[in-house]
């Protein structure tokens, strides 16, 4: 394993006109039940292609993830959270490489309807990430997501707790 390297990657705050954040359960829950059966609850993430911006990466795994493309750019956090993975799942994620991953946040204003969210068969052909969503309040998003990720989830809702209503 690369002690200091860290994947980067991009998570989206997705919330309605109501304030409300997406949350998708995933669908491979093999990690969690090991770790932390019963938060398996995450905001859609996910990692930036060689070459490509954040912003971009932050559509495109909104769009891979969600189907969702009707948005508008309500905030960016200023700086890149990083998580480090439990050892075992380090050694297991991504063939070794990385301990953990660096995240650069974004949060979207969601315009469409709730008929524009499909999990079950993203566009592209992609693989569905989660198997139920719902919208919940910002605030117990830290609570619902695997313990080694809550410290940046915590941070997250921190940052952009100004944009409830």
């Amino acid at each position: 394993m690369v002690k200091d390297a860290y994947r980067p990657c991009v998570g989206v705050m997705l919330l309605n006109r109501d304030g409300l954040a997406f949350i998708g359960r995933r669908r491979n829950k093999n990690l969690v039940e090991h770790v932390a059966p019963g938060h398996e609850w995450q905001m859609p993430q996910g990692g930036i292609d060689d070459g490509e911006e954040p912003l971009a990466a932050a559509h495109r795994e909104l769009m891979e993830e969600t189907g969702v493309t009707s948005v508008t750019l309500i905030a960016e956090a200023p700086d890149w959270l990083a998580y480090d993975l439990p050892d075992d799942i380090a050694q297991q994620s991504w063939r070794g490489k990385y301990r953990g991953q660096t995240q650069k946040w974004f949060a979207f204003r969601f315009t469409g309807a709730d008929d524009e969210i499909n999990i079950e068969h993203p566009p592209g052909g992609h693989k569905p990430e989660f198997d139920a969503w719902r919208w919940e309040p910002m605030v117990n998003l830290p609570s619902l997501i695997i313990p080694f990720k809550r410290p940046v989830y915590e941070q997250v809702v921190t940052i952009f707790a100004p944009l409830m209503r």
